[in-house]
């Protein structure tokens, strides 16, 4: 009997420890570049990581589009794992934007998308005749977005993605991320 209450008060002790270690673990934000490639066409106003404090901080941008409306534009998306260089760790996805937030069919990019919708005015399809903006995505809303969903180690990753309208790469976002 007493041995049974041992093998309980051990399972729980494990299932508490099992508890910790996955609120423990995070993802980061530990840097963001954004680079314009067409300044005729966009220029970044901003783009940055703001650190409030040490668990806290938020991604913001704001790219200013000088040639509207903007009807056709497609993303490129890649995702790298750090180690001694860039490896790739998935597809290389290239998406119509457009389409991809009328219709939202691919799981895999929904999902993405779904991660910086709700701090974004990227909420509705084409024609885009105003400027783009992600304020203040947060850590820990991406964090809960992908629980129980990462299937990588821990390590540091590159999520990079270049925005292309009417055939022609403009912009480069790429964000730098922890997960620990």
């Amino acid at each position: 009997m007493q041995s049974r209450y041992f093998a309980i008060v051990d399972v729980i002790l494990l299932f508490l420890y099992q508890m910790h270690l996955m609120e423990s673990r995070g993802i980061e934000f530990t840097n963001i570049n954004c680079t314009t490639l067409d300044k005729e066409f966009c220029d970044f106003e901003y783009c940055y990581l703001k650190a409030i404090n040490r668990t806290y901080k938020p991604l913001s941008l704001k790219v200013r589009l000088y040639k509207t409306p903007v009807t056709k534009f497609s993303i490129n998306i890649y995702f790298h794992k750090r180690s001694n260089g860039l490896m790739p760790i998935s597809h290389n996805i290239t998406v119509d934007g457009c389409k991809l937030i009328s219709e939202m069919k691919n799981p895999l990019v929904s999902f993405l998308f779904g991660m910086f919708k709700a701090y974004s005015n990227i909420n509705h399809a084409c024609p885009y005749d105003h400027d783009i903006i992600v304020d203040k995505l947060p850590t820990q809303f991406v964090y809960q977005q992908f629980t129980g969903l990462w299937i990588f180690p821990e390590g540091e990753y590159v999520y990079d993605s270049n925005w292309i309208a009417y055939g022609k790469n403009r912009a480069n976002v790429r964000v730098h991320i922890s997960y620990t």
